[in-house]
């Protein structure tokens, strides 16, 4: 039975460490995708915006150029602070990966080392009882 149990294990393992690099290509190129269509989507509102909102930007140059270092300064701070939430979700997506990909492997490392153990304390305990036995046929002679 724990023969039995061991070889599942095993091939459930080995199954794991094959799929799971393409698991992970998946998931990459799967939240590539849905950031492209985020980003479509958001390109196509914003050009319905800017449409609709022709009429309305009739305002005077002199007044968008006065803002505009404000506002240049306010997106690259928006920008900078994005870049740093999107690197900080890149190292916990790293880090969750490295994870699902060494956990299982060292269930099944200490799945094989605990049964190696058990064989060796089973030959310790045998060779322990030969020993006994040995002893207890000499004073049982003399």
């Amino acid at each position: 039975m724990k023969l039995k149990i061991l070889n599942v294990l095993t091939v459930g393992l080995v199954a794991l460490a094959v799929l799971s690099p393409g698991i992970i290509v998946f998931n990459l190129i799967w939240g590539r995708h849905i950031e492209l269509v985020r980003t479509q989507n958001l390109s196509c509102e914003l050009t319905k915006i800017n449409k609709g909102s022709d009429s309305l930007s009739l305002q005077p140059q002199s007044i968008t150029t006065l803002q505009s270092p404000a506002n240049q300064k306010l997106s690259q701070h928006n920008f900078f602070v994005q870049m740093q939430i999107l690197v900080e979700q890149y190292k916990i997506a790293t880090i969750l990966q490295w994870l699902v990909l060494t956990i299982p492997i060292c269930i099944g490392f200490g799945i094989i080392g605990y049964d190696r153990y058990l064989v060796y304390r089973a030959a310790v305990f045998k060779a322990q009882v030969e020993m006994l036995e040995k002893l207890w046929q000499q004073s049982i002679e003399q």
